[in-house]
């Protein structure tokens, strides 16, 4: 690692934060939570699944926080007859007709999945994989993937028409599950005085990939106290209906919950807030921070709950208050 001491590489991670979240304010408005969950997942190695209604700037968002971190950034643009060799790539004969394989788009570091859901399963389920293993196979032959890698996928929460809605194992694989709201009014009056002049933004590269992959290394080796390890499966625990530690809300209203994958990204989740905000080891509040986005699609509710009007977000109020 380039730091001399994990000291110093907490306090380059938090100070490379605040001059991500400055660079990427100059062209977003608002959605502090959205950025600051989206850097998480990046230093966290997770990916991250973007959902909101169309014209929220999530596909801007996401080429910013790309732009800000300099690394390379392909678009794929999900669309119901999308192949999975479209993405990954394809083999092609060249002229001493030998086999070629040419790289997709999923060559690069930050991929943005726009309309994840408008694909059929087969080609999510490419992506998926990519997304898990971090490489692809085709022809017999494996690619790695680069490095740092990830999945910011978007998806639009009101269009079900013509749209494959990805199954509960594959939204697994998302750390945090992130919604987009709308702004405020003084906060789209900003966005429309920014985005109807003729000023230009140009962001500066903040971070290379190897400073990425650094804090990825830090941020795992940041000590977890017994209480906060105990804490975050208790949360995940208490989601999963008719066990120990269910309550009866979640036994009344929920159909599954959540996996041991939450725990674990609960913990990382926790570990890399603390960073971002200068403690040296994640607190009960750190872990209550990233809960709700990585909780949210990993609980399924039942017929009851939805005759009844219980978010997914009451039931996590509830497990955290519990």
């Amino acid at each position: 690692m380039s730091f001399k001491s994990d000291v110093e590489g907490m306090e380059a991670l938090q100070s490379s934060y605040k001059e991500l979240t400055a660079e990427i304010g100059k062209v977003i408005v608002g959605q502090d939570e959205v950025v600051r969950d989206v850097l998480i997942s990046i230093f966290s190695n997770g990916h991250c699944l973007l959902v909101g209604v169309p014209g929220l700037a999530k596909t801007l968002l996401v080429n910013s926080i790309a732009q800000a971190l300099g690394l390379e950034f392909s678009r794929i643009q999900f669309t119901p007859d999308l192949m999975p060799s479209d993405i990954i790539g394809t083999e092609i004969l060249d002229e001493s007709r030998n086999f070629k394989f040419i790289k997709g788009p999923l060559f690069a570091n930050i991929i943005l999945a726009d309309e994840i859901n408008r694909t059929p399963p087969k080609t999510q389920a490419a992506l998926l994989e990519a997304m898990q293993e971090r490489a692809v196979t085709t022809g017999g032959k494996r690619y790695p993937l680069g490095n740092p890698f990830f999945v910011l996928a978007t998806q639009n929460p009101i269009e079900q028409e013509g749209t494959y809605p990805l199954p509960e194992a594959q939204l697994d694989r998302f750390m945090f599950n992130v919604w987009l709201d709308y702004p405020s009014f003084a906060q789209e009056l900003d966005v429309v005085k920014r985005t109807t002049s003729d000023a230009k933004v140009e962001l500066k590269n903040i971070l290379t990939a190897e400073q990425i992959i650094d804090f990825q290394q830090l941020v795992r080796k940041i000590p977890v106290a017994d209480n906060v390890y105990e804490y975050a499966v208790k949360l995940a625990s208490g989601s999963r209906p008719n066990t120990p530690l269910a309550s009866a809300k979640v036994n009344g209203f929920v159909n599954w919950g959540a996996g041991p994958r939450a725990s674990q990204y609960l913990v990382i989740g926790a570990k890399c807030h603390a960073a971002l905000h200068g403690k040296f080891s994640p607190d009960i509040e750190d872990v209550r921070a990233v809960a709700t986005a990585i909780l949210r699609h990993r609980i399924v509710r039942n017929y009851k709950a939805e005759a009844e009007g219980v978010t997914v977000e009451d039931i996590i109020d509830g497990l955290m208050k519990g």
